[in-house]
């Protein structure tokens, strides 16, 4: 069973690991104590909540059950859709987890990403149906959900550490562009799905941005992120249905 914003599971796997490798990389050798004070591109949150809420995202997929025979699973579409329902519940849990992880965060994310991958390796390779914090969901789906909160935020770190002047010295940056390419193309997709037009992603990482409500919605920022696949076409107006998370 599929669904057409779904991504084969072992592609999404994979992008998991290197997008979290990536991010792992920069965030080391960027975020220090003093860093982490700061505070970040999202309103209320500092760069230390940001680095907390990643190891929040990983540990979403510790959490997971299979579902019983029968499970009708949500399409990522409509799992994405309840996190704005649970935005304030997310943010006081990040905030808690943050306070517990202490001046060295970097150690518990670590254990929480370990863990988080163990039991993707227990669920193995079928594409089953699983209990989710906000519901039912293909298991395909919720590691791409897990690629999506990665590169949204190593986005929002970088965005936010360059904002105080913090660089990597190896140069790298912390989104990894075939993560960023498939997360790119999953939101694209929810939006096709909806919509039926013909479009291509013409800048990832702005097309991301719009998508995700991480700059404001523009008809000319969205018509250089996304492009029509046929030349008589246009880019549609999406203000109605951005942000999708």
């Amino acid at each position: 069973m599929t669904h057409p914003s779904s991504t084969d599971l072992a592609a999404a796997t994979t992008a998991l690991h290197t997008q979290w490798d990536v991010l792992r990389r920069w965030v080391g050798n960027v975020v220090d104590p003093r860093a982490a004070r700061a505070e970040s591109v999202l309103d209320g949150w500092t760069v230390g909540d940001l680095v907390a809420h990643l190891g929040r995202a990983m540990d979403s997929l510790t959490a997971v059950d299979v579902a019983p025979p029968g499970t009708v699973p949500l399409t990522l579409a409509e799992y994405l859709g309840k996190y704005a329902d649970r935005a304030s519940e997310t943010a006081e849990a990040t905030r808690q987890l943050a306070t517990e992880l202490g001046e060295n965060p970097l150690a518990g994310v670590d254990a929480l990403a370990k863990a988080a991958f163990a039991r993707l390796d227990a669920l193995g390779t079928s594409d089953v149906v699983v209990l989710a914090r906000r519901g039912p969901v293909l298991l395909s789906d919720m590691v791409t959900s897990r690629v999506l909160e990665l590169v949204v935020h190593a986005d929002d770190l970088a965005r936010s550490l360059r904002d105080a002047g913090r660089a990597d010295p190896s140069g790298g940056g912390p989104v990894d562009r075939a993560a960023l390419d498939l997360v790119a193309g999953v939101l694209l997709r929810i939006v096709v799905a909806r919509g039926g037009w013909s479009l291509e992603v013409a800048k990832p990482l702005t097309w991301v941005r719009l998508a995700a409500g991480r700059v404001p919605y523009d008809v000319d920022v969205l018509a250089d992120a996304l492009s029509p696949q046929y030349t008589s076409d246009a880019v549609p107006d999406l203000g109605r249905m951005l942000p999708l998370l």
